[in-house]
């Protein structure tokens, strides 16, 4: 699906939600996950510019700026978690269709994320990188 005619679909959702006034959200669907994906970031910005910038909704505990293996250049998008899942639809409801530097970002909820092998990570790094960093709801 093209990106724009996606974003367009997730703010029809959101306008959707707030005129019904359901008790159930398209946002649910997510409730287990805290990440989020941006996508059509210029490529000049850092993990500490995506920090600046997000972390207006909530604590992040991880960011994964997508590169290129032989540039080290940013590849446009990135994969951010909250440390609360209740961040993510704040950003997803703020975010997602603004203006950054001049170009369209897309922000959206990742439901199942596979973080990157990294060998050369900590134990505690490796256990949030397994068992995910949103709390668990009985």
């Amino acid at each position: 699906m093209n990106p724009m005619t996606n974003m367009k679909n997730v703010l029809k959702l959101s306008d959707q939600d707030l005129k019904f006034g359901g008790k159930n959200s398209w946002h649910d669907q997510y409730k287990d996950s805290a990440w989020i994906f941006v996508g059509g970031l210029p490529s000049d910005l850092t993990e500490g510019d995506l920090l600046a910038v997000f972390s207006q909704y909530g604590e992040i505990v991880n960011v994964n700026l997508v590169r290129d293996k032989k540039t080290g250049k940013s590849k446009g998008f990135c994969f951010i978690c909250f440390e609360d899942q209740r961040s993510t639809i704040l950003t997803v409801d703020n975010m997602n269709g603004i203006k950054l530097l001049g170009r369209t970002i897309r922000v959206d909820h990742v439901a199942d994320y596979k973080p990157p092998k990294d060998d050369k990570a900590d134990e505690e790094t490796r256990r949030l990188y397994m068992e995910g960093c949103a709390p668990k709801y009985s």
